[in-house]
């Protein structure tokens, strides 16, 4: 039988089928292993490709999702005043902290914590802003200043929440409160200005964690050098997200302490005497222009913006009348009035407009050449023959209209603005103005109008579109005091542990050197009748003084008076009444304080603002004085005596004394 008739015959068709089925077998099984090994082959490729080539990288990310960095945040640095008085602090508080990662579901988590803790829909507010600007992983303060009876309810039931803690943290204390806070500012929640700011100067990564940073004053303006170095804590994780154990640690660096110009009890002494007044006081040490104490009243209580301040409490001072969130020593605005004739007269007498001993007829009126413009003396009747010394002392307005004529504005302001007028003291603070020293652009960028001569003629008498701060009239005053030498006003002594430790004038501006001796003393003796002459206009205030002061006096006008119309003050509302400026500097021979006082519509310099300042010398010169120079003697002796006994701590008390 051929192989074609086996193939027809039915009798063989159950062995053909299970042939061809056998045959189909085997080609699958080759098909499948070469399938399989082809499989293997990418499988051994891709782990060449995993555990070899991308070892690192995926190594990396496996680390992360075992391995944090928790952040340690950095002690803020301490304020100290310049006798080492702590003035700004930081206190344990404890606070609820939760993972965010960690939690489920967290509004209802919220919901739980609430009647536990009082939480509260500003905290948790607050805390979805701290979420946004946080790693994941990183506890986050939900509930700030837990009372003891609130820790207690929460560590009963803390088994309920695996992802939520107490723990410590610091919170920033200002000790004496409203009283400084012109100068030390304060602390308050990161926002995104804030945020942005620290992108910028790329210091984000050292705000990890950091909720607070400085808003205004000393903590604003050395906020680098306060807030210290955040460090990290490497932990291991387990799936849960729980901390298995620590790896490493980089401690966080403190911030460094800063010690301050201020004299505490300087400080406190003028803001008593102050009270309600709306005032700006500013004493400098002339003989490098550091301030001993930088008053502003009405002022606030800084403690009221750490942690963030209530919607109630911040209308409350936004909306007061008495404007109590400005500082007035800096950015107060206000006619510099008479004070700025002493620093007029340098000018005149350098330029040649005035001769010191030359006298000209005071009427109580001064017309501009060839007008019918007439400006009146704060005196009716005006002060006679009057050369410069009684010109200061009796404050003739007539005599600095003529020298103010003669320099013309271009020279007057020129002149002033050497004095420090119309520019930035270079203070160590962020919240300062330049105030205005007139000229002839400035008017026509302001008011796209011409200079006209008639406004030069008062700016002669500190008034018309002259303004000025009370900080500084204190830097003209000083550089008056030092004969042309100019210091920049600063609050900072020293700073703990800084290359540049001890603070160092960058001199901001050049010292004048045109004048002549002789014209700084015409000024200064001007100034010194003020106080001691027969009829000086401060010499009431300062009747029977044990030590001699120079000083000048000041009437800053809130509004301009028509041709006819006569000042009445009890016809005006309290705030068009006139502000009350006084300057002077102590002792004469020997300068140990200078002093600008302003009181805001107070009335005449001579009267209301002159006590004041009597006042403020009697206790520094008779009083603080003296203590701190037994401190520091007593300071120095312990000194001698530690040299000679390394051993020795202190000799402040009696025993101590007795064993040497």
């Amino acid at each position: 039988m051929n192989i074609k008739e086996w193939l027809k015959d039915p009798k063989y068709e159950l062995i053909r089928d299970t042939k061809a089925e056998q045959n189909l077998f085997m080609r699958r099984i080759v098909i499948s292993v070469i399938v399989i090994f082809l499989m293997c082959i990418l499988l051994f490729v891709n782990l060449y490709y995993l555990q070899i080539r991308e070892h690192t990288v995926y190594q990396t990310r496996s680390n992360d999702n075992r391995i944090k960095l928790l952040p340690l945040l950095p002690a803020r640095g301490l304020i100290y005043d310049r006798y080492g008085r702590k003035l700004a602090e930081n206190i344990t508080f404890f606070g609820l902290y939760i993972v965010p990662e960690k939690v489920n579901n967290l509004k209802e988590t919220f919901d739980a914590l609430k009647p536990l803790v009082g939480l509260t829909d500003e905290d948790i507010e607050n805390f979805d802003k701290a979420r946004r600007r946080t790693s994941r992983y990183t506890p986050i303060l939900l509930k700030p200043t837990l009372t003891e009876e609130q820790i207690a309810r929460f560590a009963v039931n803390q088994y309920k929440f695996p992802s939520v803690a107490v723990q410590p943290y610091f919170k920033r204390h200002y000790i004496y409160g409203a009283s400084l806070t012109p100068i030390l500012g304060y602390v308050g929640k990161i926002n995104d200005k804030d945020m942005e700011h620290l992108k910028v100067n790329n210091e984000l990564s050292n705000y990890e964690g950091t909720y607070d940073i400085g808003k205004q004053g000393i903590e604003r303006y050395y906020e680098r050098e306060l807030h210290g170095q955040v460090g990290f804590e490497e932990v291991e994780v387990n799936s849960r997200g729980k901390v298995v154990r620590k790896l490493e640690e980089q401690p966080a660096v403190a911030g460094k302490n800063i010690h301050l110009t201020i004299d505490l009890d300087l400080q406190q002494y003028i803001t008593r005497l102050l009270g309600d007044k709306r005032a700006a006081v500013v004493v400098l040490d002339p003989q490098d222009s550091s301030i001993l104490a930088m008053v502003s009243t009405p002022s606030y209580d800084n403690n009221l913006f750490v942690g963030g301040i209530s919607s109630k409490d911040y209308n409350q001072l936004l909306y007061d009348p008495d404007r109590p969130l400005y500082n007035r020593a800096t950015q107060g605005i206000y006619p510099p009035a008479s004070t700025v004739k002493p620093f007029i007269a340098v000018a005149g007498l350098t330029e040649k407009v005035i001769d010191p001993n030359k006298e000209i007829f005071d009427p109580g009126y001064w017309y501009l050449p060839n007008t019918q413009k007439r400006y009146r003396d704060w005196k009716m009747g005006g002060h006679g023959k009057t050369n410069l010394q009684k010109a200061i002392s009796e404050s003739s307005d007539t005599y600095f209209y003529q020298i103010a004529y003669h320099m013309g504005i271009d020279r007057l302001s020129e002149w002033m603005k050497r004095f420090g007028f119309g520019e930035l003291t270079g203070v160590d603070l962020k919240e300062e103005t330049a105030a205005v020293m007139p000229n002839r652009e400035w008017k026509k960028s302001r008011f796209k109008r011409s200079w006209l001569q008639g406004d030069t003629i008062p700016v002669g008498i500190g008034q018309g579109y002259w303004s000025a701060t009370p900080l500084q009239v204190a830097k003209a005053l000083a550089i008056l005091v030092n004969n042309g030498r100019v210091n920049t006003p600063h609050l900072m002594k020293s700073i703990d542990g800084t290359t540049t430790q001890f603070y160092k004038d960058p001199h901001l501006q050049p010292d004048i050197t045109q004048p002549k001796l002789a014209y700084w003393e015409n000024a200064k003796e001007g100034m010194y009748s003020v106080i001691n002459g027969k009829q000086g206009t401060a010499r009431r205030a300062f009747l029977d003084t044990d030590y001699k002061a120079a000083g000048k006096s000041g009437t800053a006008q809130v509004f301009s008076l028509k041709e006819n119309q006569i000042y009445r003050a009890k016809d005006l509302k309290k705030d068009l009444h006139d502000h009350a400026w006084f300057i002077a500097f102590a002792p004469y021979m020997n300068p140990r304080l200078v002093i600008v006082t302003i009181l805001e519509n107070a009335g005449g310099g001579s009267t209301q603002a002159a006590p004041i300042v009597r006042n403020i010398m009697d206790y520094y010169l008779n009083v603080r004085l003296p203590e701190v120079e037994k401190m520091e003697n007593q300071e120095n002796d312990a000194s001698k005596i530690r040299k000679i006994y390394p051993d020795a701590v202190s000799i402040t008390s009696p025993k101590d004394k007795e064993k040497f």
